[in-house]
């Protein structure tokens, strides 16, 4: 493992610091350019400090290279591609690959994939639930307790939107267990 601070032991080697004029030893590695991290100057504590100080690892590149380098390195410089397919214009996603209660890729807000017919209370509830079949009561107790933890009128301070989902989570909670129980 490399060490950042000053060289000991076996390892220490008499350099002199890099500053001109500057008559004591360079112990401490600072890099010399953004493009070559791994070649160090060799400065003694003080000089080191001032150099840490005012290095600037963007300089020399526009605003609009530091934006596009700032971009690039929140996928470690890897290129990155569209999710999904292109399509008559946009970014498709097959709906029988993945689970989107909310509808979030359909065409339209609120859109189903199987939209022919309207739903039957159990998917409705289902639905409201965020569960896929098959249901075991097990499970459909477990999503009801996590549920009402996140949308119960008191863990909210009162907040309507809550309360009303709060409402629809419990109705849909009781058609689910008449259902499972009958």
């Amino acid at each position: 493992m490399k060490s950042w601070g000053p060289r000991t032991g076996a390892e220490e080697v008499a350099r002199a610091c890099d500053q001109p004029g500057c008559p004591n030893h360079g112990e401490y590695r600072a890099p010399r350019s953004r493009d070559a991290l791994n070649v160090y100057y060799w400065f003694c504590l003080e000089h080191v400090r001032a150099y840490n100080a005012a290095w600037d690892y963007y300089a020399g590149m526009t605003p609009d290279e530091i934006e596009e380098f700032i971009r690039r390195d929140v996928t470690w410089q890897r290129q990155t591609w569209p999710l999904g397919a292109r399509v008559s214009g946009r970014y498709r996603i097959d709906p029988a690959r993945i689970r989107d209660p909310f509808g979030f890729f359909t065409d339209e807000p609120g859109e189903r994939a199987n939209s022919n017919q309207p739903d039957s209370p159990q998917d409705a509830a289902m639905r409201v639930m965020s569960l896929e079949r098959p249901l075991t009561m097990l499970a459909l107790k477990a999503r009801y307790k996590e549920l009402v933890k996140l949308h119960h009128p008191d863990a909210n301070g009162g907040d309507k939107t809550a309360e009303e989902r709060f409402k629809e989570i419990s109705q849909a909670y009781k058609t689910l267990v008449a259902i499972l129980t009958a």
